[in-house]
């Protein structure tokens, strides 16, 4: 089976970062790495704006997911905020990576660090129809761990 899309990527010309890759051939996502001239420290509970270098051109019915990385999540405690934040097939703008400290260390990122990851991902849009009485079911309006409940 065949499940390949082509994603159109601009890099950025003066990075050195390689293109985006899939670690192995199992990988749902493609390594982002920090676009940056130099090092920074994230503060412990600090929130910063990474930039990637890479703009993206996604076929419409397609959208890019941002993700956490789980060893730099485990290692350091950095992970995304706004996660999985989606990339909209018609942005063109550059892909940063919004990211927490969320670890008691100042914590750095460093040019080139694999800083998240990247899945594209099918979309269906949808038609919208309002009605006054929705369809039954056994679960109904039940929710917030109701099926943990014995």
């Amino acid at each position: 089976m065949d499940n390949h899309v082509t994603l159109r990527i601009k890099m950025v010309n003066r990075s050195n970062n390689p293109i985006p890759q899939y670690a192995t051939t199992g990988s749902s996502g493609l390594d982002l790495r920090a676009f940056l001239q130099e090092s920074i420290i994230l503060a412990p509970f600090e929130r910063g704006l990474i930039p990637t270098g890479l703009f993206l051109e996604l076929p419409i019915g397609y959208e890019a997911q941002v993700r956490p990385r789980s060893g730099l999540a485990l290692k350091q405690g950095i992970t995304c905020l706004n996660s999985p934040g989606t990339i909209d097939a018609d942005y063109r703008g550059e892909i940063s990576v919004l990211l927490i400290n969320l670890s008691e260390h100042p914590q750095p990122i460093r040019p080139g660090d694999r800083i998240a990851q990247l899945v594209i991902q099918t979309v269906t849009q949808v038609a919208i129809d309002i009605v006054t009485v929705l369809s039954e079911t056994t679960r109904n309006e039940k929710g917030w761990g109701h099926t943990g409940i014995h």
